[in-house]
């Protein structure tokens, strides 16, 4: 496996996103909306550097499935969600690849929650790849167009728990199936 950031890298970044999200809200109640799986260790690392009063909700949302690599039909299943209506919400993802997941769940909670605010913040952007409008407003690092596994990134449900982002080897890959 290439490490491609480093925990150290990623420790760093975080604490820097969670000041930055802190004065951005200064003064406001701020709602975090996690998209499960891959965004749990980068939501729980982002509170705890949030200086804010927040909650916590979260939104399933996938396109990857299995042993794929590339994206495919998104599916969404908001049951775990709280109410954001007249809420500051920020929705955090592991990464924003095309960014049809995250534009989808914006449309979505735009129309059927109505929150006060909706901003967005994601671990990795791969510029490279970008297929909607707009971008992230929170972002910690932007990446070449690797696939990668590691904190809260996963291939088969495997290596999420990596403290580092890392390019799998085929050997690596072999030995998630």
């Amino acid at each position: 496996m290439q490490v491609l950031i480093t925990e150290q890298q990623i420790h760093d970044r975080v604490r820097e996103l969670g000041q930055q999200i802190s004065e951005d809200y200064a003064g406001r109640s701020l709602t975090v909306v996690g998209v499960l799986t891959g965004s749990l260790v980068l939501l729980a690392d982002l509170i705890r550097a949030i200086s804010l009063p927040l909650r916590v909700s979260f939104v399933s949302a996938s396109s990857y499935g299995g042993t794929r690599t590339t994206a495919g039909e998104l599916s969404t299943d908001r049951s775990l969600l709280a109410d954001l209506s007249g809420r500051d919400v920020l929705l955090i993802d592991d990464i924003f690849d095309t960014g049809r997941t995250i534009s989808r769940l914006l449309s979505e909670l735009q129309a059927t929650q109505q929150p006060a605010s909706l901003k967005t913040a994601v671990l990795l952007w791969k510029t490279e790849r970008t297929e909607v409008p707009f971008q992230p407003d929170y972002v910690g690092f932007q990446i070449p167009d690797h696939f990668v596994v590691g904190y809260g990134l996963d291939y088969n449900e495997q290596y999420r728990q990596l403290p580092y982002i890392g390019i799998p080897d085929p050997e690596d890959l072999a030995r998630a199936m």
